[in-house]
Formats: structure tokens, C-alpha cells, sequence
């Protein structure tokens, strides 16, 4: 039987520690976004920094050869998928930064991937037809060309549509040129284990979608799995995940930050972003960018800091679902806590 400890720790694993209270709350508080505003949230005071499993520590203190160039920033997302009919080509229509018309407020959830349908394996990998049937995300690509331009980072490492695919980044990583970037941004669908599990090899683990190829092959079925993730070379002071359930377990290990926390750890990440559930796109893309607008506007905070202050914003934000918790406090960072 599963000690009470062991259980324990993977519940409070999974637990956000923002949404806690440090507070016992009016008793005439409701779930509408003014009261939610003055809730004495955890996050209004303290920044919060996870720290992984001793076990995904093992690849973190990598650094960069002094004589490597470092860049600040790749941002990966947007992916040429077309939704259930395959008739949406939101997404083909933004694949640069400049210009990018803003897309109206309300956009879609970034939803889970669908069950898969009969004759999603081949060969073994994932079908690339039945991954193109998957919801579009392109509000991802003004999350991504936001933090560009925040970070001073050049269009060419914004990789949009058609560029964000899984061979485009294994061969930066084969050339040793991942490596020289501090953040790495993933903007996409994220997938838990048994998600995976239905559309590529029967492999337990979670994953990244990416642009689905012509033809599936080893080297690009346009699913990054943990696996891939883990044999990547970075030196990331910081990865982003802004996807859902990317603080999920592997299958066959539960425990929170096993999957694709651990698989970056290994590669070389020092600090992650992570969800903590199915994320609503439109708050990742306002999340994220504040947080990032925190950092430039305070060189010296932590990035723990940077996403408390981004929660902040959103909480406090006229929209009042913003207030709820549910959009803000999905989001954790796992790792080193500091610049």
C-alpha cells in the first residue's frame, strides 16, 4: 500500500500554491470577479518557486561554453493544425511576427487533444492527418511575438507555422545551436501521457505538438515526446511551457513533474513554466507576455516574482473572469527561482 507521506507529497505536487488563502475569506464572499479581487490570495504577497525531484536535477548545471554566442530568446508554436473539420485555417494566416492584426479578446481554450479516432497509428508514429484535425491556436503566435520583441530577440527565432516543426528543433540541437538560447517558449497543445498513448507507438509519456509533417518519420510525427525532450542539448535559464498539463507525471510514474518537467531538467533547463491543468489560451497569452513585461521592466526580479506580478495583473484586470482562479493560477515555476 502507498504510504500517506508518498501520497501526500504527489497530491501537494499538483496542488497551485498561489490559489491558497492566508486568510479566512468574508463569509459574504462569491465566486464573482469583485470579490474574487479582494480574496486574500497567497499570491498577492509571496512568489512561489517548486523544486523538482532530486531525480530531474541531474542534467541542470550545464552551462554554455564561453565562447558560445547567446541569444535571448526561441519561441516555438502556432502549429498548421486545421480543427475537427479541417476547414480552419486560422493558423496559416499568421506565421511571421510583422504584422500581426490582434485577434479579438475571446479566444478558444487550448483544449486537450481529442480521442483518437481509428486509423490514427502509422507505422507505429503518429498520423499526421489525424493530428491536423486538433484545434488551432494562432492568439500563440502573438504570445510568441510579444515576448520577442520584449526580450530583443530577432523573428528568425520565432518559429511560426510551418517552421515550428520537430525537425527544425532536433537539428538546431544537433548543430549544438539550442543550446545558445537562455529562454526556449513552447506555445502549443500539450498532451498527458495517455493522450500520447492513443496517437503515437502506445508510448506512455507526455508530449508537445508541433507542425504535423507531410509523412511521419522518426526524425518528425509532429509530437515532441519527453523522451525527444530529454535527448535535446539546452542551456535554458528558463523553458516555458505554455500548454496545458505540462506538470503532469509519466503514466507509469504519477508523480507530478516526472514527464516533461523532468525531460528538460535532463536536457539542460534550469527553471521551468508549467500548467497544472487544461489552460484557457487566452489567459496563457496574457500571462505570459506580463510576466515576461516584468522581467525587462525588472531586471532583478525572479521569474517566481515576474509570475506573481503577471497573476496580479490578471486578478486585478476589468475582465472578471480574469479573477478567477482558474485562468491565473494554472501556471508554476519549477526550478531555480532566481535570474
Amino acid at each position: 500500500m502507498e504510504s500517506i507521506s508518498s501520497w501526500s507529497r504527489r497530491a501537494l505536487a499538483t496542488l497551485p500554491f498561489p490559489v491558497l488563502l492566508t486568510a479566512r475569506p468574508d463569509k459574504n464572499t462569491s465566486n464573482k470577479g469583485e470579490d474574487l479581487r479582494r480574496a486574500p490570495w497567497l499570491t498577492n504577497t509571496t512568489p512561489i518557486t517548486v523544486l523538482p525531484p532530486v531525480a530531474s536535477l541531474a542534467g541542470e548545471h550545464r552551462f554554455a561554453d564561453d565562447h558560445d554566442v547567446r541569444r535571448p530568446y526561441l519561441g516555438a508554436g502556432n502549429p498548421l493544425i486545421a480543427g475537427p473539420t479541417g476547414a480552419d485555417r486560422s493558423a496559416w494566416s499568421r506565421q511571421a511576427c510583422a504584422p500581426l492584426v490582434p485577434l479579438r479578446p475571446a479566444t478558444p481554450s487550448r483544449a486537450p487533444l481529442r480521442t483518437a479516432p481509428e486509423g490514427l497509428l502509422q507505422r507505429g508514429l503518429a498520423n499526421p492527418d489525424k493530428l491536423r484535425l486538433q484545434p488551432p491556436l494562432p492568439e500563440t503566435a502573438d504570445e510568441l511575438c510579444a515576448i520577442a520583441r520584449t526580450l530583443g530577440a530577432a523573428e528568425a527565432d520565432v518559429y511560426l507555422g510551418a517552421r515550428a516543426t520537430e525537425r527544425a528543433l532536433k537539428e538546431l540541437s544537433a548543430a549544438r545551436k539550442l543550446r545558445s538560447y537562455r529562454v526556449l517558449h513552447f506555445a502549443t497543445h500539450g498532451l498527458l501521457a495517455g493522450e500520447t498513448e492513443r496517437v503515437a507507438q502506445s508510448l506512455a509519456e507526455p508530449a508537445l505538438m508541433l507542425t504535423p509533417p507531410a509523412v511521419a518519420s522518426e526524425q518528425d510525427d509532429g509530437l515532441l515526446t519527453a523522451s525527444e525532450i530529454a535527448r535535446l542539448d539546452l542551456d535554458a535559464e528558463w523553458v516555458v511551457l505554455s500548454a496545458c498539463n505540462t506538470a503532469a507525471g509519466e503514466k507509469a510514474n504519477p508523480e507530478a513533474l516526472s514527464g516533461l518537467s523532468r525531460a528538460f531538467f535532463y536536457a539542460g533547463a534550469r527553471a521551468l513554466l508549467v500548467s497544472h491543468w487544461y489552460v484557457d489560451s487566452d489567459a496563457a497569452v496574457r500571462l505570459t507576455t506580463a510576466a515576461f513585461a516584468e522581467l525587462a521592466a525588472h531586471p532583478s526580479a525572479s521569474h517566481a516574482e515576474a509570475l506573481r506580478r503577471a497573476m496580479l495583473s490578471l486578478i486585478a484586470s476589468a475582465d472578471p473572469l480574469g479573477s478567477h482562479p482558474a485562468h491565473w493560477s494554472p501556471f508554476a515555476v519549477v526550478g531555480r527561482g532566481g535570474r
